[in-house]
């Protein structure tokens, strides 16, 4: 006898203070593009829009990203960890950038094992005209 009752998530969101972890990663190419957080409310907005949106920990705010640039992630697929308390954004990155600094990528300083670090990748764009800072 099948059920068509759907089984709904529930995110630990207590065990983080409130927050929990969120990976986006490039739906296309596999690549990690940043790591931020959600709270709750941030949760439920991806969900009902279909975009990202963040918990800004310095800000102490949502943000949807994108909002200002323009290089909004589109959900694809999300996947919760076994404890319930990060989530994976499988994501279209529309624009080609995900990073603030222009980069495509917030992981673009590669590390040598003797600590010095080298960019990997061009920006893509200036973030100067595109946020004014």
């Amino acid at each position: 006898m099948s059920s068509d009752k759907k089984n709904h998530i529930k995110l630990d969101f207590a065990k983080g203070g409130g927050l929990l972890p969120a990976i986006a990663q490039d739906y296309a190419t596999g690549k990690v593009l940043m790591l931020a957080y959600i709270n709750e409310d941030s949760w439920q907005q991806t969900l009902e829009t279909g975009e990202a949106h963040y918990w800004s920990r310095s800000r102490r705010e949502i943000w949807h990203k994108g909002g200002t640039s323009g290089h909004v992630q589109k959900i694809r697929e999300i996947y919760a960890d076994c404890d319930n308390d990060a989530i994976l954004f499988r994501v279209d990155q529309i624009g080609g950038a995900a990073c603030h600094t222009g980069y495509d990528t917030c992981f673009h300083q590669r590390v040598a094992r003797d600590g010095s670090v080298t960019v990997a990748g061009e920006k893509i764009f200036d973030p100067e005209k595109v946020y004014g800072k």
